[in-house]
């Protein structure tokens, strides 16, 4: 029975980035390299004929007169924190396995607890979820609940103050997460069509009712019933996507504490942003680069 290996392989340990983007200017230099690649261009008129502005960080357009500077229109836009404090919580989101928590954060960068959540959830908006290949081969699914126990109700109303979050894991792949209302066939069958090739070979699940009858002429669906204690029969089993679960928990339980309902779906991000780039050794360059592409998320629009 193999296990899900999630840890996080990159190019650059906390002495380089200290040592690479310890001062502002370090850190501007290698945004307006991730963003234009050497050649700057206006981000209204398009325009490369483009002056430096030294003494105020920015650029006067020479054919619009627009001034802009590298984070105008990006999710850093009008940020009051020095650059190398995005850069360090970046790389201190994306190395944690099991996450990091505005407490944490605050005390590292010894900011008020309101400065570390908006910083977390800027980079988390970065990190969010777009339309990757869908899942192939062998699709593990399940769905899981979060969210705090009602006290003294009785046997059977225990989720109703839960969400309900399924997933479907490519083994030795990636995963896909979405917050959902219910469980069931026609939401679980959306999910799985939404996120699978049609010629996925199998789909493995457990024994809800909801997955029958997801096969077709080119997928096989199997399933291990847990209610009678069987957790694998040969290669078939649901043990890569609970893992997911039991990591996705322990990081709520143990780095946030409490995740509210409303933020979920940006922890959810994080979590598969840096569950799918376990493998990827350019993480920290390519989470600096959603940055810049990225655009303004406002702290009223984030608490609205």
């Amino acid at each position: 029975m193999s296990k899900q290996k999630t840890e996080t392989k990159i190019d650059i340990d906390l002495p380089s980035l200290i040592e690479r983007f310890g001062n502002e200017e370090h850190c501007r230099r290698y945004l307006e390299l991730l963003r234009w690649h050497n050649m700057i261009e206006c981000p209204r008129c398009a325009s490369d004929k483009i002056s430096r502005i030294v003494k105020r960080n920015q650029f006067d357009c020479d054919s619009c007169r627009y001034q802009f500077s590298v984070t105008t229109g990006t999710v850093l836009h009008d940020t009051h924190l020095p650059l190398w404090k995005w850069f360090l919580t970046a790389y201190m989101m994306i190395v944690a396995k099991k996450g990091v928590s505005a407490n944490q954060i605050k005390r590292t960068l010894g900011v008020s607890y309101r400065t570390a959540w908006y910083l977390c959830h800027r980079i988390r908006k970065a990190m969010e979820s777009v339309n990757g290949a869908p899942l192939s081969g062998t699709v593990e699914v399940d769905e899981t609940f979060i969210g705090g126990k009602l006290r003294h109700v009785g046997t059977g109303h225990g989720l109703r103050n839960k969400t309900m979050v399924v997933g479907a894991l490519q083994r030795d792949g990636e995963i896909r997460l979405r917050i959902e209302k219910r469980n069931d066939r026609r939401t679980l069958h959306k999910f799985i069509k939404d996120n699978t090739l049609d010629e996925t070979e199998k789909i493995y699940t457990d024994a809800l009712p909801s997955y029958d009858g997801i096969e077709d002429h080119n997928t096989q669906h199997e399933s291990v019933d847990h209610n009678i204690e069987e957790w694998v029969r040969g290669d078939v089993h649901t043990n890569g996507i609970e893992g997911v679960w039991s990591l996705l928990k322990r990081s709520i339980v143990g780095s946030y504490h409490q995740v509210s309902k409303k933020h979920l779906d940006r922890y959810l991000d994080e979590f598969q942003f840096r569950f799918n780039n376990r493998k990827n050794e350019f993480m920290f360059r390519d989470t600096i680069m959603r940055l810049i592409e990225t655009p303004t998320l406002t702290y009223a629009a984030l608490t609205a």
